[in-house]
């Protein structure tokens, strides 16, 4: 997306934001309870956006993205803002349909590199994601270790919505893992995402990530840029924050592979997602290459097969 297309859509936001506003205004005594909240997080993440139009138009990624992330002594957290071309309804209506939503999100999350199982639970009393996490080699534990998410629809409107997969316990003493996607409508064909990924760990885990950072991880990089070298050339975060933004990038690329394969035939879309992911993931090679595509699509076709066969 250009940066004058970018321009144009913004203008938008203040309709949008009114259109929210009298939405509620015309629906019964249930605005002020399921449709106020989404109107104000609407208009904050509109703003959100209009603020960003310049990064999002001029960045490292070279799509309309911008990243953010936080490390404290017990928790780590990476945001991700970008705007796709995918309309709020196709987004809306897959990753956060109230009965396929699990399902949908399991499709997504299966292509993480490090992501070996996902099985999705929806049903009256709870709707949750049975996730399995194995070893790879930007990771300092080996696995499968599993991850119960549960799914909940925080907010939604007409255009926007607010989705969580939380988990209390993760792998080796890791807890509170959060995966958090919130959208609303720019214009008929784009949508403003921001996702949330975090987790919180303690002082054994944190002195096990900071060895295998020492040692195996070393050469890995985040994506922030810290500093440039005397020739220009960009000096990138590293350590746990670094770690924080591969994950979250990956999960954000997993996502937009997702949503580009709805437009094709139910067969053809897993071969789809695999391919666009994994090309999407070798544009960040500094950051993001761990194996290369015939070993992946090898690794992921086995994982599928495996969900099919009861394992």
């Amino acid at each position: 997306m250009k940066r004058r297309d970018l321009i144009k859509i913004s203008g938008v936001s203040l309709r949008l934001i009114l259109s929210l506003f009298i939405n509620c205004l015309l629906l019964t005594s249930l605005c002020h309870h399921s449709l106020a909240q989404p109107y104000d997080d609407a208009a904050v993440l509109l703003r959100k956006y209009t603020t960003l139009i310049p990064l999002l138009s001029h960045n490292q990624f070279q799509r309309p993205l911008y990243m953010e992330s936080s490390e404290s002594p017990s928790n780590l957290k990476g945001d991700i803002y970008a705007v796709v071309d995918y309309p709020f309804s196709d987004i809306n209506n897959t990753l956060n349909d109230p009965e396929l939503g699990p399902a949908n999100w399991c499709d997504v999350l299966m292509l993480h590199l490090n992501i070996k199982y996902c099985h999705a639970v929806s049903d009256r009393k709870a709707k949750s994601l049975s996730v399995e996490i194995g070893k790879k080699v930007d990771q300092p534990f080996s696995g499968p270790y599993r991850v119960e998410y549960n799914y909940h629809l925080d907010f939604v409107s007409p255009n926007y919505f607010r989705v969580n997969l939380n988990a209390e316990r993760g792998p080796l003493g890791t807890r509170d893992y959060r995966i958090s996607l919130e959208a609303v409508a720019i214009d008929g064909t784009h949508t403003f995402l921001h996702l949330t990924y975090s987790c919180s760990y303690g002082r054994a885990v944190r002195m096990a990530m900071k060895t295998y950072l020492a040692l195996a991880g070393s050469s890995k990089a985040g994506f922030t840029i810290i500093s440039r070298r005397s020739n220009g050339e960009a000096v990138y975060l590293s350590g746990v924050r670094g770690v924080m933004e591969r994950n979250v990038m990956r999960y954000y690329l997993a996502i937009d592979a997702y949503l580009k394969s709805l437009s094709l035939p139910a067969e053809d879309r897993l071969e789809k997602r695999l391919s666009s992911w994994f090309s999407a993931t070798e544009q960040y090679k500094l950051q993001l290459h761990e194996v290369e595509q015939q070993e992946y699509m090898r690794m992921k076709f086995d994982a599928y097969q495996r969900l099919h066969t009861g394992r």
